[in-house]
């Protein structure tokens, strides 16, 4: 057997049938890796709780003193089950049903958290290492076993894997995502023990306790750094993708949770210095704006650095390196679908009426998020005098539909199900503009060389924004399309070179010839022939 005919055979052998050592390496991450995750799902049902006014340590800085007196009619009742203490606090402090549902949420949160008794409020260390470190470790050794195969994107039984083409393990797999996020997002109380798990880290980084957002941000990183392990181990061939992962880490971990961490822990206010309005889409909210002008010169420096980030920069680097620079290196939402995600890119549909929807859905989402920031503006400058509580409905509405529903719930936990750009594809605010300025003024193009295509469809298979990239390198033409993230796999997996991705001035690019100049030729032939 030929060399050739060995490394096309092993692009189809599973990795762990290479070598029994890596087999046995996969076995032990893969069981410490369930193990992990019962545990951290476990941890929702464990312990009891009880109410003491004398040691509402959390809850004292959460919840008005005229709340928490209320709670005197269950103050020393042990409470075996989460949902009756859960019950009886809701029946003591909001028997006239004067508060609304998020705060109601907020108390309930903070009430349950100082209320936790048992193993996890004893030893939060411990149950964390049980839980999300043992997930954390079971997965990087269960990648780690890759590190003596081949690198690079191989089909691997892709379309008959259960976890990978919409079987029972991806449909459990979304499933789990989606109620994750539900419970988050809209009944966090009911994850109180598992917040708790993260007092110590919390305390530490931040000297505040835990809330649900501590745990999302912590659980997000995390995500992406075991994720990114994966990344390293697949692309190693590749000094580009190598450098977009580290990129994607750096700016996850430094920027999106440990310098808004430490912005808590000096009591100045928290911001994502990397998340640009109208991905950011609190950023001119009338609270925020308070809350930055009354900072001092720290608050009025994130307010001139969000401003010029999304006015300035996000415009001029989408000139000079397309979509990719924000949307592939740097953004959060993108750092978890090319971590998380990319064992289910190949889902996202292809098809000519799904790129319809797309452009209707995400366009709709940029109107709908310019519309509400005007009326944000517009109401914060004027006092409230021309929108009035209109402003507050549309941003809820906003907040519940697009930010919370559609980038969480939909966006993350319909990986297995549609691919891992779903909120990307079709309703990323920033991404549409990113799209716009790519499509009408940019140096980034994907060109391609018609010639050299063999038609063997790998660029379309894994192009994660459902973009049908075999269609143009069979034209030869350029892929300039808006909702090109520029990613670079389709070059990747592409076995002829056909693809090459570039940061150019037009009459420079490999590909020189343009859709336009061939028109004109053609036209001028015609004229020729008629004369």
């Amino acid at each position: 057997m030929s060399t050739a005919q060995q490394h096309s055979n092993s692009d189809f052998t599973p990795a762990h049938s290479h070598h029994g050592g890596l087999s046995a390496m996969r076995l032990v991450g893969l069981i410490l890796f369930l193990v992990g995750m019962a545990t951290f799902t476990a941890t929702i049902f464990l312990g009891n709780y009880q109410i003491d006014l004398a040691r509402l340590d959390q809850a004292s800085e959460k919840v008005p003193a005229e709340v928490i007196e209320k709670l005197s009619p269950i103050a020393g009742k042990t409470f075996d089950s989460k949902v009756e203490m859960l019950n009886a606090i809701e029946s003591s402090i909001n028997a006239d049903g004067s508060i609304q549902p998020y705060q109601l949420g907020v108390y309930k949160l903070w009430l349950m958290k100082d209320a936790l008794r048992g193993p996890i409020a004893d030893n939060p260390w411990l149950w964390f290492l049980l839980s999300v470190g043992l997930a954390s470790l079971g997965g990087i050794l269960f990648h780690m076993a890759q590190r003596n195969t081949l690198p690079g994107i191989k089909h691997d039984h892709i379309w008959f894997s259960s976890m990978m083409n919409r079987g029972i393990i991806g449909i459990l797999t979304g499933t789990y995502l989606i109620l994750f996020y539900i419970l988050l997002y809209w009944n966090a109380e009911y994850f109180t023990n598992t917040i708790t798990m993260f007092d110590p880290i919390s305390q530490f980084i931040r000297n505040l306790p835990a809330d649900q957002w501590f745990l999302y941000g912590f659980l997000y990183t995390m995500t992406i750094v075991v994720m990114g392990v994966r990344m390293f181990l697949k692309y190693r061939h590749n000094n580009y993708h190598l450098i977009r992962t580290a990129s994607i880490i750096f700016f996850q971990f430094g920027f999106a949770f440990l310098l808004p961490s430490l912005m808590e822990r000096f009591s100045q206010p928290s911001m994502d210095l990397k998340n640009a309005w109208p991905l950011n889409y609190s950023f001119f909210m009338d609270w925020n704006l308070s809350s930055l002008l009354s900072s001092g010169n720290f608050g009025l420096f994130l307010l001139v650095w969000g401003t010029i980030l999304s006015v300035v920069l996000v415009p001029l680097f989408t000139y000079l390196y397309g979509k990719r620079w924000y949307c592939s290196w740097v953004c959060g939402c993108g750092g978890l679908a090319e971590t998380l995600g990319d064992p289910y890119r190949q889902l996202s549909n292809k098809g000519v009426k799904a790129w319809q929807v797309e452009r209707i859905m995400i366009h709709s989402v940029l109107v709908f998020a310019v519309i509400m920031t005007v009326m944000q503006i517009v109401n914060y400058t004027s006092g409230g005098a021309i929108f009035g509580d209109y402003t507050w409905r549309v941003n809820q509405t906003y907040s519940f539909l697009i930010g919370s529903a559609f980038a969480g719930v939909v966006g993350t936990g319909f990986y297995p199900f549609m691919g891992n750009r779903v909120w990307c594809r079709f309703g990323c605010p920033l991404a549409a503009i990113l799209g716009i300025v790519q499509k009408i003024k940019s140096r980034f193009v994907i060109t391609t060389n018609g010639g050299q295509c063999i038609s063997c469809g790998n660029c379309s298979t894994y192009c994660e924004m459902g973009i049908d990239v075999r269609w143009y390198a069979q034209r030869g033409q350029n892929i300039i399309r808006n909702s090109c993230v520029g990613c670079g796999v389709c070059a990747a997996v592409c076995p002829r070179g056909v693809l090459r991705l570039e940061n150019v001035n037009p009459d420079e690019r490999f590909n020189v010839v343009l859709d336009d100049e061939v028109l004109h030729s053609v036209e001028n032939l015609k004229k020729e022939i008629a004369a």
